[in-house]
C-alpha cells in the first residue's frame, strides 16, 4: 500500500482546525516519567531510494532455493493479479466490519469467500475464516463436542495419518477440557487409516472421527468408509482437507452416504505465498444443522428497508459480543487480508483453473515419483493412490541428505524421522504445478550423487 506523508503545512492546517499548537500538546496528558524521550536507537532516516536499495540487499541474502517441501505448506503460484488488488488500500486496511453501512465491500467480500468455500467443499455453511488450520481443526473439535449433544465421552478418534503439527496444537488447545484425543495407527503398506484399528471402537460412546484427506503422507483415505462408520456409530465426521485436491476430488460434504458433518483445512494453496512461516488462514465449514455451533463469524445478505441487497454480520457468537459462558470461540479476529486474496485468487482461477492446478500437480509428482524411484536404494514407502505428495526410503541419513540438497539450492524434502519413527530413514517429497522438467531432474540427478557418494 503507498505511504503519502502529510507536508509540515498539511499538518499546520490540522493542529490550526482543532486549536492545537504542536503534536505533543496531543499527547500532554502523558506524565513526563512515561516517555522514553529521544528514539536515539532509531536510525537517520533514508530516502526512497536508498531504503530499496537497503531492502533489495536484505532479500539478497536469502536464497531462491527450488522446493519440494509440502507437509501442509505449499509452493503454488500466485497471479500478479491477486495481491495487487488485495493490497489496495480499501482492503488492505480494513479490520473488523463491525458497521455494516461503512463496511459493505468487506463484508460482500467475505459472504463471496464464503460461497466460493461451500461451492468448492459441497458444504452447506461456511465461517469468514480462523487464523491456521492446525487451530481450525481445533476450532472443529470443540464444535463437534459442543455439538454431539448424545455424546457423553468427548472422545475424539484422530489418525496418526493426520498432519503432526496439526495433532500437536489440537491437544494443546482442548486437553484441558476433558477431550479425549484417541489415537488411531496406519497401515504399513498403503499409508491410510487401519480401518480394523478403527472398527475396535464400533458400538463405543465416540463424539467425532477426524477424516484427513489427503492425508499428511499425500495418500487417499477411504473417506466414504470412515465417514459412513462415523454415522453408524453416533459420532460426527470432521474433515481436513486440502482446498486444492478438494477441486478434482470427492468434495467432503459427498463422503458416504450423507456427507461429512464438519470440514476444515488450511487455506495458503489459495493465493498465501510461502513467506517464511505466514501468514495462513483456516477455513471452516459445515452442515447447516450444525451452524449456530460455528465458531467465529458468518457473514448474511439481507434487503434493507428500501429493497436493496446488503451484507452484515449475521451469526458472531465470539466472546466479544456475547456472554463468555455462552460463547463458541475466544477467537476475536480472523485472516481477513488472507481471505481477501484467497477470494481473489479463487475467482481469477474458476473451477477450471483450480482443477487444472491440482492435475498438473499430480501429474509433477508422478513423474517425480518414477524418477525417483529409479535410483538405486530408493523406494516409495506406500502403495495407495496419491494427490501430490509422496513418502520416499533413502538407503543414507535423511538429516545428511537434505542437508547437502539445501547446500545445493534444493529443499530436498520434509524429514519424518522425529514424527514416524518406525518409517527409518524417510521423506515427505512434494511436487506442486510449479516444478517443471528441469526442476525435478535436477532434483533426481543431485539425490544421486549425493547418496553414491
Amino acid at each position: 500500500m503507498p505511504f503519502i506523508p502529510h507536508t509540515e503545512e498539511e499538518v499546520s492546517e490540522m493542529l490550526a482546525a482543532i486549536g492545537v499548537s504542536d503534536i505533543e500538546t496531543l499527547f500532554d496528558e502523558i506524565p513526563e516519567n512515561l516517555k522514553c524521550g529521544e528514539l536515539v536507537s532509531v536510525p537517520p532516516a533514508l530516502s526512497e531510494m536508498e531504503i530499496g536499495q537497503l531492502m533489495n540487499g536484505r532479500a539478497s541474502e536469502d536464497s531462491r532455493p527450488v522446493c519440494f517441501i509440502g507437509a501442509g505448506a505449499y509452493d503454488h503460484h500466485v497471479p500478479a493479479a491477486v495481491w495487487q488488488i488485495a493490497t489496495r488500500g480499501e482492503f488492505y486496511s480494513a479490520y473488523t466490519p463491525y458497521q455494516a453501512e461503512a463496511s459493505q465491500g468487506t463484508l460482500q467480500l467475505l459472504y463471496e469467500f464464503q460461497s466460493m468455500m461451500t461451492a468448492l467443499t459441497a458444504m452447506d455453511v461456511s465461517s469468514a475464516s480462523l487464523y491456521d488450520g492446525a487451530s481450525a481443526l481445533a476450532e472443529a473439535v470443540l464444535m463437534a463436542v459442543r455439538a454431539n449433544r448424545k455424546s457423553k465421552s468427548k472422545r475424539v478418534l484422530m489418525p496418526r495419518t493426520l498432519n503432526p503439527t496439526y495433532r500437536r496444537v489440537v491437544d494443546n488447545i482442548v486437553r484441558n477440557q476433558k477431550i479425549e484425543l484417541v489415537e488411531l495407527p496406519f497401515d504399513e503398506k498403503s499409508g491410510t487409516t487401519d480401518m480394523a484399528a478403527l472398527e475396535a471402537y464400533a458400538g463405543e460412546d465416540v463424539t467425532a472421527l477426524v477424516i484427513p484427506q489427503p492425508n499428511f503422507f499425500g495418500v487417499l483415505e477411504d473417506v466414504d468408509a470412515m465417514t459412513d462408520w462415523a454415522k453408524a456409530n453416533k459420532a460426527l465426521s470432521i474433515g481436513v482437507v486440502n482446498p486444492i485436491a478438494q477441486s478434482v476430488l470427492q468434495p467432503a460434504g459427498e463422503w458416504g452416504g450423507d456427507g461429512a458433518d464438519i470440514c476444515c483445512g488450511e487455506g495458503q494453496p489459495l493465493g498465501a505465498p510461502l513467506s517464511s512461516g505466514g501468514p495462513y488462514f483456516g477455513f471452516l465449514c459445515c452442515k447447516q444443522a450444525l451452524v449456530r455451533q460455528m465458531p467465529g463469524r458468518i457473514i448474511g445478505r439481507t434487503l434493507d428497508l428500501d429493497g436493496k441487497e446488503g451484507f452484515a454480520l449475521t451469526l458472531q457468537a465470539r466472546e466479544q459480543h456475547i456472554r463468555r459462558s455462552k460463547a463458541t470461540s475466544n477467537i476475536c479476529t480472523n485472516q481477513g487480508l488472507m481471505v481477501t486474496a484467497a477470494t481473489i485468487h479463487m475467482a481469477l482461477m474458476g473451477s477450471e483453473g483450480l482443477e487444472r492446478v491440482a492435475a498438473a500437480s499430480h501429474k509433477n509428482t508422478v513423474n517425480l515419483v518414477e524418477k525417483l524411484s529409479a535410483i538405486e536404494g530408493v523406494e516409495l514407502v506406500f502403495d495407495n493412490p496419491y494427490f501430490h505428495e509422496v513418502v520416499v526410503r533413502l538407503p543414507a541419513p535423511v538429516k545428511d541428505v537434505l542437508q547437502s540438497l539445501a547446500d545445493r539450492n534444493v529443499l530436498g524434502g520434509f524429514d519424518l524421522s522425529r514424527d514416524y519413527p518406525e518409517l527409518g530413514d524417510a521423506i515427505l517429497v512434494c511436487a506442486t504445478e510449479k516444478r517443471t522438467g528441469e526442476e525435478i531432474d535436477n532434483f533426481v540427478q543431485e539425490l544421486e550423487r549425493i547418496i553414491g557418494l
